[in-house]
């Protein structure tokens, strides 16, 4: 992050991106991952998270209490409180319910002149915003990156640390068939964990448990059923929902060899 920062002032390289990277060490894969990009481990058909998304909604306790301490950030345009939906003038000295940064839950709460702020968090799913600009809370660089028309900053609420999670490999026999998959959110937004799992079968026991182009075909076969077909609407899947708008990059990578196979 601070190397994106050097270079955004010495060459005028501006902009960001999520990153997850896996490091495999003496026995052990170290899967770290900031943004909402996700690895999943394959093994024996079970399914195991290896990563978790980092977004406005899961990480809104963390971006509330920031704005909390340091007011500032939010250029008197936002509020760190969360209303159901956005609160109108005609509400105030009425009950609304609302949750702060230390709530999982929802209270009620007289609506005052603050509270028609913008809130700081807004939106549902992928539709979820920050500072109604970004729809990611982790990652690397958007140093110049503001609130439309605005001077704010979103920097400040955008943490460049990952999560890290440590998989055992000598804890477990490993076949040919089990793999560490990596994708960016274009393939998770429209293939679920379960769905990525059959397709990874589905073409694995098509070649050889020794053809090394096997997971090749793997991570294409995810690309090309995520992205869809073009037709008249648009790209569709095989269920005419709307195939994946976002870039897809997706990595499958073997946790066992033709040696362990049985």
């Amino acid at each position: 992050d601070e190397q994106i920062e050097r270079e955004r002032a010495s060459q005028h390289l501006p902009g960001g991106c999520c990153a997850l990277a896996a490091v495999y060490l003496m026995g052990k894969f170290y899967v770290a991952n900031a943004g909402d990009s996700r690895a999943i481990i394959i093994r024996n058909g079970e399914i195991i998270p290896m990563s978790r998304e980092f977004t406005p909604e899961t990480e809104r306790q963390r971006l509330q209490f920031l704005a909390l301490l340091r007011p500032e950030l939010l250029g008197k345009e936002f509020t760190h409180l969360e209303f159901p939906r956005r609160i109108q003038p005609k509400e105030l000295g009425k009950k609304m319910l609302y949750r702060d940064q230390n709530m999982n839950g929802w209270a009620y709460k007289k609506i005052e002149e603050d509270d028609l702020k913008f809130p700081l968090i807004f939106g549902e799913g992928k539709k979820a915003r920050m500072m109604a600009t970004i729809g990611v809370t982790r990652g690397l660089g958007d140093h110049d990156l503001k609130v439309f028309s605005s001077n704010i900053h979103i920097k400040p609420f955008l943490s460049c640390f990952p999560e890290v999670r440590v998989y055992d490999l000598t804890q477990y026999e490993h076949c040919p068939d089990d793999v560490l998959v990596l994708g960016t959110d274009g393939l998770w937004d429209v293939t679920n964990d379960k769905e990525v799992a059959g397709v990874v079968m589905e073409v694995l026991t098509s070649y050889e448990p020794n053809d090394p182009c096997r997971y090749t075909m793997v991570a294409q076969e995810l690309v090309v059923r995520s992205r869809g077909v073009l037709k008249e609407r648009g790209w569709r899947l095989a269920n005419d929902k709307l195939g994946s708008g976002d870039d897809i990059s997706v990595f499958v990578i073997p946790l066992g060899g033709p040696g362990n196979y049985t």
